[in-house]
């Protein structure tokens, strides 16, 4: 059978507390620096079919490795895949990320075998989709649109990873 999806790139976890999620990640899993990106401005989200205000969300990146590990923290109460997953489970492994070479066309096809994208948006540079494939914690798939830019971030992600020495395990971005 041929495969939709490329690889898994990324484990995302929402957690209640951003800071202490990196500290365990970095001081007991030697994983880091971490990225973190404070009060993500979506351009566009969509929650369940509707065109929605933005949730409040911060996250934080870094690099394991070839494998992104995403932490999720939600800010709001507002209706979302998060508070949906948090209210439960709480925290945990969320979702598995995979690269889009062409979100539409990979939404196109998983909507033919009956698999719909319950929350997708974009940000300057990207647009996302997850997908109802979450029959399991931590099963749902995250579409990522691997643009030039999307694809530039990672990797200076990535590469500052293969040279971390353990100090600044945070990276404030955009502040």
């Amino acid at each position: 059978m041929r495969r939709i999806l490329g690889p898994v790139m990324q484990n995302a976890f929402v957690v209640s507390d951003l800071e202490r999620a990196i500290g365990h990640w970095t001081q007991v899993m030697g994983v880091g620096p971490f990225f973190l990106f404070e009060n993500i401005a979506f351009t566009e989200y969509f929650f369940r079919g509707r065109a929605v205000p933005p949730i409040s969300l911060s996250i934080a990146i870094a690099y394991w490795g070839d494998l992104q590990i995403e932490l999720i923290r939600q800010l709001d109460d507002s209706p979302s895949i998060y508070t949906e997953f948090a209210a439960a489970h709480g925290t945990g492994m969320h979702h598995m990320g995979v690269m889009s070479q062409a979100l539409d066309a990979d939404l196109a096809e998983l909507a033919r075998r009956g698999v719909q994208a319950v929350q997708q948006g974009s940000l300057p540079g990207m647009r996302f989709a997850y997908i109802a494939t979450d029959h399991h914690p931590g099963g749902m798939i995250e579409l990522i649109e691997a643009t030039k830019g999307a694809r530039a971030l990672f990797e200076r992600m990535r590469e500052a990873a293969e040279f971390w020495d353990g100090r600044d395990p945070i990276r404030r971005v955009g502040s």
